[in-house]
């Protein structure tokens, strides 16, 4: 059999499209839809993010009161390179590009969006507002309904709602039947063949990368000081242990989310909570279970920005993009062992915009 002497180019081209097909969770957030300028991880973009406008009265004697758009970006930093690497000896590379495309490039695809929707679902961390109970999976359309609730109560817009489920509420809302007749949607192959059905202007999609969270403090928590409007809080504290980032504390009825990991120190612990808190000086903080974390959504919740990373030196590389998302391909050769090496790499970076805009559906 003949070597076939493919290129990265043509690999590449052959792996975006399934790449795309594979991806949940960017799909369904906000994105640019071009490419923008070669950059390299650690980098931080400025791009337009989706803007939230107000109505108002108009007042004839005052007139128009201009909103306005100075602030309408946002600073994402591209602080994630999924990379899948694969060595081809001269007897391997030795096969039709059909070969290569069902060894190689779908596996690469479905790993490299593996891994970017996992990361992306991870966005949870950032959102107070919950529905459910921790423990109990959602299994009917009353799950579903208060979730809507919850966007309702934010004033979410109703176009473009959606949710993600982990496999297991996604098994059992399968067994409602108004669920198993909604009309399926989505654009890519992911979202077809991953979608639940549509329920209360609610697009419904599984995905296997739906993160679980638990908490690793396990003691009682009081507020030390009466707060107003407060970020940023301190709690007396009655075990040794670490609030983490997306620990959801109840407090007077409402919900907190802490927006970063904070240690107790001897008996107490400073936390960074959003949204701000209001409360008298030993009110008590209710630590949410651990739980399944399924989101649902409006697409301006989030952001998912992409770039083109660059081409390095004296090697064979390609940079392909569509529709906001970045693929490169790198082809090096191990003289040593006589080996080429094929990189397939996208460099990339999620940010929570609006954390109103969502819901953690407690499983």
């Amino acid at each position: 059999m003949a070597k076939l002497d493919f290129t990265v180019k043509q690999i590449a081209r052959e792996a975006l499209p399934r790449l795309i097909d594979n991806l949940v969770f960017p799909n369904l957030v906000y994105k640019e839809t071009i490419p923008g300028n070669a950059a390299k991880k650690g980098d931080v973009v400025s791009v337009r993010c989706p803007v939230r406008l107000e109505a108002n009265d108009f007042d004839a004697s005052a007139g128009i009161s201009a909103q306005n758009l100075d602030n309408d970006t946002i600073d994402v930093k591209l602080d994630h390179i999924a990379t899948v690497d694969l060595q081809l000896g001269a007897i391997e590379a030795a096969c039709d590009f059909d070969s290569v495309t069902r060894q190689f490039i779908e596996p690469a695809a479905a790993a490299l969006a593996e891994k970017i929707n996992a990361e992306g679902l991870a966005l949870y961390r950032d959102v107070p507002y919950i529905a459910g109970e921790a423990g109990t999976v959602p299994d009917g359309l009353d799950d579903i309904a208060q979730a809507s609730y919850m966007l309702d109560m934010n004033k979410v817009p109703f176009g473009g709602r959606c949710a993600v489920w982990s496999p297991l509420a996604t098994s059992k809302l399968k067994q409602v039947p108004a669920i198993v007749n909604a009309e399926k949607c989505g654009s890519t192959n992911a979202l077809r063949t991953g979608a639940i059905g549509r329920v209360f202007g609610i697009d419904n999609y599984m995905s296997q990368a739906v993160a679980d969270h638990a908490p690793a403090y396990t003691g009682t928590l009081t507020l030390a000081n009466a707060v107003t409007d407060a970020e940023e809080v301190t709690f007396t504290a009655s075990a040794s242990g670490t609030l983490q980032h997306g620990d959801i504390l109840k407090i007077g009825g409402k919900t907190y989310v802490v927006k970063a990991d904070a240690a107790v120190s001897g008996s107490s612990v400073t936390a960074q909570i959003y949204p701000k808190l209001t409360a008298d000086k030993g009110a008590a903080a209710e630590l949410v279970p651990a739980h399944s974390a399924n989101l649902v959504f409006h697409p301006n919740a989030f952001a998912f920005i992409s770039r083109p990373l660059q081409t390095p030196a004296g090697v064979e590389s390609y940079v392909t993009s569509y529709n906001g998302i970045s693929l490169r391909v790198t082809k090096g050769y191990d003289q040593q062992y006589k080996r080429s090496t094929y990189s397939m790499d996208v460099l990339y970076g999620f940010k929570t915009l609006y954390p109103e805009l969502a819901v953690r559906v407690l499983g």
